[in-house]
């Protein structure tokens, strides 16, 4: 019954025209973003936080929540059609969905991938709205200690599940770390890392950090590896899958969902981990797998439900612990800094409205994708001729507005540049920037936890061990750092690595 009343608040800020119309737009933005090919959902939510400065909280992460779920739907036309996955985690779609549109069943391909999503994405968020209650009830509990220690464990987390070089992960967590303690002491009042520049005093806004690492980073990797797109020319037809189709696609959607519902609450995991693990389970236990590569229909159905399941179930730590899983979590964590909205378990229980409009929005952004891109197939493909070097002046001009609109300087401009190009070296290096923006919300929450335990155990480091939540939590993260330090382990990670880039 308590669900129940719940769902009906969240119904009560969903349903208002204003919210339908923001996560509308979203699903519509994301679905754009996730069919262009260079346009990812981490950069364009980075570049539209700035927008968000004027809208009202509940609006402004309904929408930006839409963009999310919308590019995983959005990645896997593009896929399909042109062998050319607008997102990461539909990079395993396109091995037996571009066979599929070969063979000319590019719309069974598109459909399958649409209702595996929808089926996937309406589960999944009844999962977040089932376990988010619970797991915001038992982090009130947790104290400094807790707090921080979890902290500690997502940072491992995303270092564990992260690709390439271990040591490039860890620099990455820590620049990240130094980077989110520029700015004045809290406590002290004292000026950190700040070379005397005033405009440093306040601190590095996040939004300078991603909209440069995501936004102009991304930039300036695609003009450099600028692809000729094959568009997809033939009339897509077949939408409807037969009965046999139906009975094909149901299992492989099943396992999907579950497998995606769990990989996506993971620190690191979300929705590329989710389908990547999908398809890998659909190939070992089908008695096709010989197809497997060559347009089996279960390659189709089994990552896209994973990567949607994942990509929602990925807002559970988020929503109640106030820990970012992947980088938009982390951008939709700024959004709720920026709108003086403390993340964390509080926010269920100040926040009603917001909290539960957010989960229900999920519902009605799902029945919008399938309403609007089953029919809009043609627009998308259209879209998919667009050069980028017409698309990427507008973007930079877009980046350069929504900077300087934060506190109307041309230093944070300057800025934004500079993390630009810090962004494309890392990138160059092989060195995931996804960490140190982990590492860069997270170092000075980290830091006001540590104190505060510190102080309350008077200087005491041992209560970081002797409370068992604490403990246990540390010991995870020992655990997980032991695991992907074993030689075998590591050299995986570098070869799956070298075969990705």
């Amino acid at each position: 019954m308590e669900l129940l009343a719940n769902l009906s608040i969240g119904i009560e800020a969903a349903f208002t025209p204003l919210n339908l119309l923001y996560c509308l737009g979203g699903v519509f933005v994301g679905t754009l973003i996730g069919v262009l090919p260079g346009l990812g959902p981490t950069a364009t939510i980075a570049m539209l936080l700035p927008v968000t400065f004027g809208l009202p909280p509940v609006s402004a992460l309904i929408m930006l929540a839409g963009i999310y779920y919308g590019a995983q739907y959005g990645g896997s036309t593009t896929a399909i059609l042109i062998n050319l996955p607008g997102e990461s985690s539909s990079v395993v779609t396109a091995l037996d969905g571009y066979q599929m549109a070969r063979q000319g069943r590019a719309g069974l391909a598109l459909s399958t991938a649409a209702l595996g999503s929808f089926f996937a994405g309406t589960v999944a968020t009844f999962l977040l709205a089932l376990f988010a209650p619970p797991l915001a009830e038992i982090a009130l509990k947790f104290g400094p200690a807790e707090y921080f220690s979890l902290m500690v464990m997502g940072l491992v987390a995303s270092v564990v599940l992260a690709h390439g070089s271990l040591i490039k992960a860890i620099a990455m967590i820590l620049l990240g770390l130094l980077l989110g303690l520029v700015g004045t002491d809290v406590t002290s009042g004292t000026p950190r890392f700040t070379f005397d520049i005033p405009e440093l005093a306040d601190g590095i806004n996040f939004v300078i950090v991603a909209m440069g690492m995501f936004g102009l980073g991304e930039i300036i990797r695609n003009l450099e590896n600028e692809e000729t797109r094959d568009v997809f020319s033939r009339k897509i037809t077949g939408l409807l899958p037969t009965w046999k189709d139906i009975k094909s696609i149901t299992a492989p959607v099943l396992r999907g969902t579950a497998l995606g519902s769990a990989l996506g609450i993971l620190p690191g995991g979300g929705a590329m981990l989710s389908s990547f693990a999908a398809y890998s389970l659909e190939k070992k236990i089908s008695k096709n797998s010989k197809n497997f590569g060559k347009g089996a229909i279960e390659g189709v159905a089994a990552p896209e439900s994973a990567n949607n399941a994942g990509a929602q179930t990925s807002f559970i730590p988020m929503l109640t612990l106030g820990i970012p899983s992947n980088p938009v979590m982390a951008l939709m964590i700024g959004a709720m800094i920026i709108q003086g909205i403390q993340p964390g378990p509080q926010v269920m229980t100040e926040q009603p409205g917001l909290f539960w409009g957010i989960i229900v929005s999920m519902w009605v952004g799902n029945f919008f994708l399938v309403v609007l891109n089953l029919p809009m197939i043609g627009l998308w493909v259209r879209m998919l001729t667009v050069p980028y070097h017409l698309l990427y002046p507008a973007i930079l001009v877009f980046c350069a507005i929504g900077v300087f609109s934060l506190n109307n300087s041309t230093f944070d401009v300057y800025l934004m540049a500079l993390f630009g190009i810090l962004g494309y070296v890392l990138s160059k290096l092989d060195c995931e920037p996804a960490p140190l923006l982990l590492g860069f919300i997270l170092g000075p929450m980290m830091e006001e936890y540590l104190r505060r335990a510190m102080v309350l155990s008077r200087g005491d480091p041992m209560v970081f061990v002797e409370r068992p939540i604490s403990a246990t939590m540390l010991g995870l993260a020992l655990i997980g750092l032991i695991v992907v330090l074993l030689p075998s382990i590591r050299k995986k990670r570098e070869e799956a690595f070298t075969e990705e880039g």
